[in-house]
């Protein structure tokens, strides 16, 4: 099942159900009004929405076309949004570019930060920013719904609140992160609002590319259209979404409709950091880590971050080429 958000002028936008070729879709908002809606009361609504999909297969209810311009993000707010770091490759390449040693408990303790979660962009909204010094960067992500969580689940039994599955650009300015780093509260300038991709989908969806709470797929980023990453989102990650979403619940309760995120997609290359796609690798999920490599490679940076008038386009396809969620695609502006 493939649900989306529509556009409808209010702040939560309506619900629909996308065919799997994300091309019409029909209204679920006589089921749930808004997603949040169907996340609170998931055991009972999901079937609903479930038999509204089949019927939707088989064209019995009203059909509208669905454009991925008029969709927000599936969750256009939540309660909650906390992004880990699941690629410890890229934490890896991050400390030893600053010539900072990393800690052994990084591979067993998962790193993890609570983001803005009050207002996130459309996916196909502009990533405004006041000032290109910020150092504007993309990080393209895979991110997890949860039903409600109890404190203290054990990671094999959080893999089964995962309710919804999606793509996420986790937007960081870069420029910004050392000074808030360097007073020890964490992010928060920093990490502004992030956007998620126009469907998000049941991980049954997924089928054989999903497993061990891990999607076995490409992820496909783009820089003003060019090829700029293709990393395999089930490949390197130390941590699957169980562990990152009991590492959240360690302490508390996760309300229906937390968003956990895998942090940025990265891929090793024959034991060493990842090459550029010209140079045969995977490439990469955001700027920083090829510019972290420049940086142990060569003792300098040379790739920019991005600019205005710069597009980022992140997507993910199926073994056939089809899009699973619709893309992802920013165009930077000034504010």
């Amino acid at each position: 099942m493939k649900l989306a958000t529509l556009k409808d002028g209010s702040r939560d936008g309506k619900l629909v159900v996308v065919n799997d070729q994300l091309t019409y879709c029909t209204e679920a908002t006589h089921i749930a009004p808004t997603l949040q809606a169907a996340l609170d009361d998931w055991d009972q609504v999901a079937p609903k929405l479930e038999l509204l999909a089949e019927s939707l297969l088989h064209q019995a209810v009203p059909t509208i076309r669905f454009h991925e311009h008029d969709a927000l993000s599936p969750l256009p707010r939540a309660y909650q949004w906390a992004d880990g770091s699941a690629y410890v490759n890229h934490v890896e390449l991050v400390r030893k570019a600053r010539g900072a040693k990393m800690p052994e408990s990084f591979w067993t303790d998962p790193l993890m930060y609570q983001g803005g979660s009050d207002t996130f962009l459309a996916p196909r909204d502009p990533i405004r920013m006041r000032d290109e010094a910020y150092g504007i960067d993309m990080e393209g992500e895979v991110a997890v719904v949860t039903g409600d969580v109890p404190m203290g689940i054990s990671a094999e039994a959080a893999r089964d609140t995962i309710r919804l599955v999606m793509l996420v650009n986790d937007v960081s300015l870069r420029g910004l992160i050392p000074g808030e780093l360097g007073k020890g509260f964490g992010f928060f300038q920093s990490k502004p609002s992030s956007a998620f991709s126009p469907v998000a989908v049941t991980p049954a969806v997924l089928g054989d590319t999903w497993k061990d709470g891990k999607l076995h797929l490409p992820l496909s980023v783009d820089l003003n259209g060019e090829p700029f990453g293709r990393a395999n989102a089930g490949i390197d990650m130390t941590f699957d979404f169980g562990q990152l979403i009991a590492h959240a619940a360690k302490t508390r309760n996760l309300a229906a409709g937390t968003i956990v995120g895998s942090g940025t997609v990265s891929n090793k290359l024959e034991g060493g950091p990842g090459k550029a796609l010209t140079d045969g690798g995977a490439g990469y999920s955001c700027i920083a880590e090829i510019r972290m490599i420049e940086t142990i490679n060569d003792g300098e940076a040379r790739t920019p971050f991005l600019k205005f008038g710069d597009t980022v386009r992140i997507e993910m396809l199926d073994g056939d080429g089809h899009s699973i969620f619709g893309a992802i695609e920013q165009t930077v502006e000034k504010a």
